[in-house]
């Protein structure tokens, strides 16, 4: 499984959001992470990286 993890910057670190992001999509003005097991999750802010090697979605709250 290559999936990857969503994390949100807070205060200049990077904090895990969702594990296994199988689904992002970007509804108005939210993104909406759906999980593997089904898990989702929204958020306000923008996409700041995506690493697919680190498996890695790095989103910025707006």
């Amino acid at each position: 499984m290559c999936e990857a993890h969503a994390f949100i910057l807070k205060d200049g670190k990077e904090e895990k959001f969702l594990e296994s992001v199988d689904l992002v999509e970007m509804e108005e003005d939210e993104i909406k992470l759906v999980s593997i097991f089904g898990d989702q999750k929204t958020l306000k802010a923008r996409l700041r990286l995506y690493d697919n090697t680190k498996r890695k979605i790095l989103f910025e709250p707006l």
